[in-house]
């Protein structure tokens, strides 16, 4: 394999030791991928580069993927990210800690609660105040990081089937993530980039005839996923695109840092909700799902299982919450909001609270102006804190200066690591592997580059 002899991109052609080793392949070293088809066709081979996204609607969004192709199998395979750049860590410097919330839950927007949850419980660890949080809020945390996990794989099944044209799966995928998402909307006033689960507890309790409602929309995703189920496990075109497509050893997810669905699709049960418990994990029961054919069906398999292992969790949780209690912690220099009630334009600040802070505690309203304005001070020192996202493990890094803003604030998001399978899993299979494979890692790309 010839070396690459300068900075400048360049496609480098390998002669073959032998007659029967094949044709030449090329080496991409920096540069645009355009500057290397150039000099491909330059040099008079038939190799193709393509360019897949990053407007494809199988790329998950704003993913590009750089395939080389010899006819119909994909020789080297390259992702290019970036496409969605938000800036969210750097603004979450200039903003208070409670602001904090409404920016990283618009990272991963298919799964927001979890991104809100690694921060919250990360704050609550600098400011050394995790076992003072009420164990309701805690219930309703794990309630709603569970509902959002059932959706969110919801998401899978939906587009993965749409992206293999089975529309009739997308619609029943969609149309069972809507009951949870009217769940979401009458909890958090919102259907996502909720910004409910706050440092100290929740924004507020849940409404009167939530736990009903919970009940009732699980019954009825039941019904839909036992729809999917038969539309999807007994299909034999679905099986023959996903079984043996994509594979991802062991130890490839290891060296790799993948986790989440991908790592347990080959047979190893890790799940941070056992092995590091958060939230009072430690008290539910359920269990982690696995499989070990290290493929795209193994990962559906997965995913599946863990939708009924999340129903699982949820009904716990509404036996917990039938005793009321608070929703945040007492000490009244981090708790914020206060008193909220959702009225009829959506979230706010109930009467009773606005009409006391404003006619009769000058002492109140000051307080209250403070702590919305300027924020509380967290404790020099830093922090990191996992929980298990849908789509693996999401790490959450925190520096406090001592002030009211994070001195810096980094996400350890699973689809990013995740991505750097697709080479491994799409090299040597055809063009339209790229799509299942792709799909199988779930990707979001608002995650990704954040």
């Amino acid at each position: 394999m010839t070396a690459p002899t300068s900075q400048t991109p360049h496609a480098t052609r390998h002669v073959p030791l032998s007659e029967t080793e094949g044709v030449p392949s090329f080496e991409a070293s920096g540069g645009d991928w355009s500057d290397i088809a150039e000099e491909a066709a330059r040099l008079g081979e038939e190799r193709i580069v393509v360019n897949m996204g990053p407007q494809h609607p199988s790329t998950h969004g704003v993913l590009r993927l750089m395939l080389e192709i010899d006819g119909e199998t994909v020789t080297e395979a390259r992702a290019g990210i970036g496409y969605l750049h938000t800036g969210i860590e750097k603004n979450m410097e200039f903003r208070t800690w409670t602001q904090g919330v409404t920016f990283c839950t618009r990272m991963d927007y298919v799964a927001p609660l979890f991104q809100e949850a690694g921060y919250c419980l990360a704050v609550e660890k600098l400011l050394g105040i995790t076992d003072d949080v009420p164990e309701r809020a805690s219930v309703i945390r794990v309630l709603m990081m569970e509902l959002n996990r059932i959706s969110s794989h919801l998401v899978f099944l939906a587009t993965g089937g749409n992206e293999l044209g089975a529309t009739t799966i997308m619609i029943l995928g969609f149309t069972a993530r809507e009951e949870i998402l009217k769940i979401f909307e009458l909890i958090s006033g919102l259907r996502m980039n909720h910004a409910y689960i706050r440092p100290g507890g929740v924004a507020q309790d849940v409404p009167p005839g939530a736990i009903d409602s919970v009940r009732e929309a699980l019954g009825k995703v039941r019904g839909y996923m036992r729809q999917l189920e038969d539309l999807m496990l007994a299909n034999p075109i679905l099986q023959a695109r996903m079984k043996d497509v994509g594979v991802l050893s062991l130890a490839a997810c290891m060296s790799l840092g993948v986790t989440g669905p991908l790592l347990r699709a080959t047979g190893l049960p890790y799940d941070v909700r056992k092995t590091d418990p958060y939230c009072g994990y430690e008290t539910y029961d359920f269990d982690v799902p696995t499989n070990d054919a290290a493929d795209s069906w193994g990962r559906l398999l997965v995913r599946i299982e863990e939708c009924y292992q999340s129903m699982r969790i949820v009904e716990q949780c509404l036996e917990r919450l039938a005793e009321p209690g608070p929703v945040m912690v007492a000490d009244k220099k981090i708790a914020w909001p206060a008193q909220l009630a959702i009225g009829t334009d959506g979230m706010g600040n109930s009467l009773d609270h606005i009409r006391e802070i404003m006619g009769t505690s000058m002492e109140s309203l000051i307080h209250h102006f403070k702590l919305v304005t300027e924020g509380f001070r967290v404790p020099a020192g830093q922090v990191f804190q996992t929980v298990e996202h849908p789509r693996g493990e999401l790490g959450v890094h925190l520096v406090s200066d001592g002030g009211t803003k994070p001195y810096r604030a980094h996400f350890r998001d699973p689809s990013f690591n995740n991505l750097q399978a697709v080479s491994m899993m799409c090299e040597g299979g055809q063009i339209a592997d790229v799509v299942v494979a792709v799909a199988s890692i779930d990707p979001v790309l608002g995650g990704v580059d954040r």
